[in-house]
């Protein structure tokens, strides 16, 4: 069956001013007009998706089938369009039979123009005429229905884009107003969601704005690499200035007694000469040849010189920011407000993971391991996944370990942070599980803790390069909350 692209082209129709209206409809409707104008990252995300709208609708025209009739008409009237004006003429009668079977619009015209004739033939200019009135007519009910399939699209897109900008809207407090935050949003906001799932969300994201230290914490966490030095393949002579020691004599320390006439460092003696009547022209002629009696002080002067050495120059290499690998403890004890300040945590690390287009997977251990990856592009339905879960269980933080250093030996993750969110009331880690993290940890690979509990084990403590401490006892909750 023929396409509506096909017939339109056939037709020598060139449907991309339609698309073009279509995509000028788009963002000039009223229901969305005022979702954009309140988040203008969100436009600039819409403008670079209209390209990919436009192809979509493109090929929805394409792959759409006409009516039958109107499919059987053109091919008619391609058969009809071969024949001479001799073989129209015998087969007048029978072309308009076939039209009033198809129930074409233009069998009534067709009928009105072979009433006015006044031979039984048509001539040369009739047969133009009619040929040409035929095609206007199939061209005006491709139009037609190119319209409808267009007004339609037009409204479900309208529906669709309300829906996602809605959803991204209410998703952007969760990042930094950044295109590149709301264009990782909206890629996220494509899946099918309901109202109460984007409520989770926030209601987490609410959370974590009143916990800020939460927010401090993981911004810490985000960029504590730092840049690995790289020595220079050759040594090379440089001068270098560099300060080298003289003694001088600024005042610093007491280095003894000396004749002068600094009247400010006197000795007691010389001062009781000067109070008595018979002795005070002999200060004063001591004072004119100073030959007072004073300390004597001395310091160190470090002055600048030049001199050639051989320096070893590095090149700063800047560490790659990468991916995060984040364990969470879903076990008893992380119940309550333990479990908010974990999944808020984790909200914290996939905001910086937007805005700095780096991925986030992660882990939550008990006996079994559930893993979501939160940046793929099914990430939001994971993410809802994710909060929904509630921490009951055991805590089997080997086992968690084991599947993270397995997980970096793959390909994309193997520049990866591996974060591990627990109280770290635990049992002794085997002393394999040691060892394999110490080989990645040489291999520049990073562990962190990030504790909820002071009652975590130091044992366990120990393998990892960085341990950040979150109090979540009531005391210090209230102490936190006073200072806000």
């Amino acid at each position: 069956m023929i396409s509506l692209d096909t017939l339109l082209n056939l037709l020598t129709l060139n449907d991309s001013l339609n698309l073009n209206d279509l995509l000028a409809t788009l963002v000039s409707a009223p229901q969305l007009v005022m979702l954009l104008q309140r988040s203008p990252g969100l436009k600039k995300v819409l403008q670079r998706e209209l390209p990919r709208i436009k192809e979509e609708v493109a090929l929805q025209l394409k792959n759409t089938p006409v009516p039958q009739a109107l499919s059987d008409e053109f091919s008619f009237y391609s058969q009809i369009l071969g024949l001479n004006i001799y073989q129209f003429n015998l087969q007048l009668q029978q072309t308009c039979q076939r039209l009033e079977q198809l129930e074409s619009p233009f069998y009534h015209e067709a009928q009105a123009l072979l009433d006015q004739m006044e031979q039984p033939q048509l001539t040369s200019a009739q047969h133009r005429l009619f040929m040409q009135r035929w095609r206007m007519s199939l061209t005006l009910q491709a139009l037609t229905l190119n319209d409808d399939l267009l007004a339609q699209q037009r409204d479900n897109l309208i529906n669709e884009l309300k829906k996602q900008l809605t959803l991204s809207g209410v998703l952007a407090p969760l990042l930094d107003d950044e295109e590149m935050s709301h264009s990782r949003l909206w890629d996220l906001s494509k899946s099918s969601l309901q109202s109460a799932d984007s409520q989770l969300i926030v209601e987490y994201s609410q959370f974590l704005q009143s916990q800020p230290q939460l927010t401090e914490l993981a911004e810490k966490l985000g960029r504590s690499r730092e840049a690995k030095a790289i020595p220079a393949e050759a040594t090379q002579l440089a001068e270098e200035q560099v300060l080298q020691a003289k003694l001088s004599h600024p005042p610093e320390e007491v280095n003894g007694i000396h004749q002068s006439n600094d009247v400010l460092r006197l000795l007691p003696p010389e001062l009781a000469a000067l109070s008595l009547d018979e002795l005070e022209i002999e200060f004063y002629r001591k004072l004119i040849e100073k030959r007072l009696l004073t300390y004597q002080l001395q310091g160190v002067d470090a002055q600048p010189t030049t001199q050639t050495r051989p320096v070893s120059y590095q090149q700063h290499d800047k560490q790659p920011k990468g991916p995060f690998i984040v364990c969470v403890d879903t076990s008893g004890s992380m119940g309550g407000f333990n479990e908010r300040c974990a999944k808020a945590f984790c909200l914290a690390l996939l905001k910086i993971a937007f805005q700095e287009n780096r991925r986030c997977f992660v882990m939550m251990f008990t006996r079994e391991i559930i893993s979501y990856e939160l940046t793929s592009e099914s990430g939001m339905p994971q993410l809802i996944r994710f909060l929904s879960q509630r921490f009951r269980g055991g805590t089997d933080l080997a086992h968690c370990l084991d599947e993270a250093v397995k997980k970096l030996t793959q390909g994309v993750w193997q520049e990866a942070d591996v974060v591990v969110i627990s109280d770290f009331v635990a049992q002794r880690l085997p002393s394999e599980i040691q060892q394999r993290v110490h080989q990645q940890q040489q291999q520049q690979q990073r562990f962190h803790a990030v504790t909820l509990s002071q009652h975590g084990k130091p044992r366990l403590l120990n393998i990892f390069d960085f341990v950040w401490t979150f109090d979540t006892r009531l005391k210090s909750r209230l102490q936190r909350f006073l200072r806000r």
